[in-house]
């Protein structure tokens, strides 16, 4: 059955604690989302706090699937760019979808729906976004109309001796 998506829903305590587990969760299943397994809720907890400070200053935007539970499932945050130069492209941050519904082709639901979110903000003609190198991420991405369009080396230290390429992709809206 498929995600059920929503653009800026309310948060309110039951979405704030299902996004902190689902972040929680993908991080500790390996999923490169801003953190390395073993992570805590309570260490997760201060970067969803800055993303939802970005919410109430209008800075971005959430986009959430719940699965047919009810559970928050998949997320990302639509980010405007502030640089008035840039302000044609949007970031796509903290992009994850629960371990639990990897497989089910979700991922691709939750580009396609922040594609339809996106192209909906007046002026903005691309969604930007980073990913992890070393992990196929990119070939996710480029699959789902993403384009490649620069890598810095070693920029990601994910430890001592893992250092990993900070890949930036492209999806043109237009």
């Amino acid at each position: 059955m498929p995600l059920t998506f929503t653009l800026d829903p309310s948060v309110d305590p039951a979405l704030r604690d299902g996004v902190l587990d689902l972040w929680t969760d993908v991080t500790n299943a390996g999923g490169a989302v801003g953190f390395v397994p073993p992570a805590t809720r309570e260490e997760i907890r201060p970067e969803l706090v800055k993303q939802f400070l970005a919410l109430t200053e209008g800075r971005a935007r959430l986009l959430v699937g719940h699965d047919e539970e009810g559970r928050v499932a998949a997320t990302a945050f639509l980010t405007l760019n502030t640089h008035r130069l840039m302000t044609h492209w949007l970031w796509l941050y903290t992009v994850m979808v629960h371990p639990r519904h990897q497989g089910r082709g979700y991922g691709r639901d939750l580009l396609a729906a922040a594609a339809d979110a996106a192209g909906g903000f007046p002026g903005i003609d691309a969604i930007r976004l980073t990913c992890r190198g070393g992990l196929g991420l990119e070939r996710f991405y480029a699959s789902c109309g993403y384009k490649e369009v620069g890598r810095v080396p070693g920029a990601i230290r994910v430890e001592p001796g893992d250092d990993r390429d900070d890949v930036i992709m492209l999806l043109p809206l237009t």
